[in-house]
């Protein structure tokens, strides 16, 4: 990795992609310090960092604390990226929708537009649930700039975060345009890192004294060496994958002959990448989030599900059944990410129609499901990977310190992982590329 960046930074065209893409992420981070009015921002964030709700929590760490901040970007890239896997679902059961993903570049610009159509509104939404349920429910609203109008002050919020969804999601896409990477992978993987950079300062701050000094150190250098471990872990599964060995027979067109080779077709552990944890958890989160805006979350069905439904719950029964259900949904869209990504019957048409074929097996509906047995198997696999990485990060950094653990435990140590070797492998195809336009010359 940095023997990437050393030889990224000689090439100047690289050079200035990666200054453009620091200079655009500054830009956010300075967003996710711009007040809003309206919020007592004590009240709301001592609500969100309390745990109440383990998915504000969580995208409070993704944004870098813009969430529990009440800041302008409080909403960070979530609707864009909740958007995006929405209309991938979509994509799969609406026939028009799965023909314009076949129609090149025209089709993909009409998906991408209907993207931020989609976005607007769950940005709407989503700011309207917080305002609501939590802001609201915890007296958190500030109406002396609105005439002491609860209304106009909920509106004016409304607007402003969506306005921020939006900015962001524009510095997103503008990051993968002439960036590196991924634009929206890059902001979660800076909010993250911020989050996390400003607890170990935090930790570091008590340095000073003598009892919380000790214990501040001793943390610190627990955690470090439980995240080194846990990031190797992570990488070594992340990487791993099986190749299925194909064979091309030879083929005469023309005057030439093509074909006569071997090649492979990998299959990932970990193909599915965060999304089955994504989905899983906004599930779990989204009938408390729900609840709690009836009645301002006192009522039954918000007290039930708090204490049987939730990863904070006080119950160690509430516990076991919230991780039951949440591992059988972590199962489940990973067997169905893994379906969408790898299609055993489009693999083997495509390989009969290259004059390739598998050693041992016949073509046709023989490899297809020779290809499925191996999918499945590889899947479950994945599954359990995952359903490790929800629960394993968080008890071990539970030990270390409990601030932690929102923020190093389930997406949040994946996206950090996965985001860091996107980039490496962006800069590899960069130089790759550079190369290749240096020898044509």
């Amino acid at each position: 990795m940095l023997q990437t960046l050393i030889n990224a930074f000689k090439v100047k065209e690289i050079r200035r992609k990666v200054y453009m893409m620091l200079l655009l992420l500054l830009v956010f981070r300075i967003g996710c310090f711009i007040p809003v009015p309206g919020l007592i921002r004590s009240t709301f964030e001592s609500f969100v960092d309390s745990g109440a709700n383990d998915f504000l929590a969580l995208m409070s760490g993704v944004t870098g604390g813009a969430l529990s901040q009440g800041t302008l970007f409080a909403l960070g890239i979530g609707p864009y990226i909740n958007a995006s896997i929405i209309m991938q679902l979509l994509g799969v059961g609406i026939p028009a929708l799965e023909n314009l993903s076949k129609q090149g570049e025209e089709g993909r610009k009409k998906i991408s537009q209907y993207t931020r159509y989609l976005t607007i509104v769950l940005a709407v939404v989503q700011s309207i649930g917080i305002i609501v349920s939590f802001a609201n429910s915890q007296n958190a609203l500030d109406t002396q700039f609105f005439f002491g109008s609860k209304f106009l002050t909920g509106a004016f919020m409304t607007i402003m975060y969506t306005a921020g969804a939006l900015l962001v999601m524009w510095l997103g896409e503008r990051i993968t345009d002439y960036g590196v990477g991924n634009g929206q992978s890059m902001i979660i993987f800076v909010g993250i890192i911020a989050t996390a950079g400003e607890l170990l300062l935090n930790k570091i701050r008590n340095f000073g004294t003598d009892d919380a000094g000790v214990k501040s150190i001793v943390s610190v250098v627990v955690f470090v060496l439980v995240a080194i471990v846990i990031f190797f872990a992570i990488v070594y599964v992340d990487l791993s994958e099986r190749r299925v060995p194909v064979q091309y027979a030879k083929q005469i067109k023309g005057r030439k002959m093509y074909g006569g080779q071997s090649s492979n077709i990998p299959i990932r552990i970990a193909g599915s990448g965060v999304m089955p944890l994504i989905f899983s958890f906004s599930i779990l989160s989204f009938p408390q989030l729900i609840a709690s805006m009836v009645k301002n979350g006192d009522n039954g069905f918000a007290r039930w599900w708090a204490q049987w439904m939730s990863g904070s719950s006080t119950n160690d029964w509430g516990v076991f059944v919230y991780s039951t259900v949440l591992c059988l949904l972590i199962f489940a869209f990973s067997f169905f990410y893994a379906q969408m990504q790898f299609n055993p019957e489009d693999v083997s048409k495509n390989i009969q129609q290259n004059g390739g074929f598998i050693q041992g097996i016949r073509p046709g509906k023989a490899t297809e499901n020779y290809l499925k047995k191996i999918s499945n198997r590889i899947t479950l696999f994945g599954a359990i990977y995952l359903s490790l990485i929800a629960f394993v990060p968080s008890v071990v950094f539970s030990f270390v310190s409990l601030d932690l653990v929102n923020v190093f435990s389930t997406t949040g140590i994946l996206i950090v992982v996965s985001c860091a070797m996107e980039f490496e492998k962006q800069l590899q195809a960069q130089l790759m590329m550079k190369n290749y336009k240096g020898f044509l010359k």
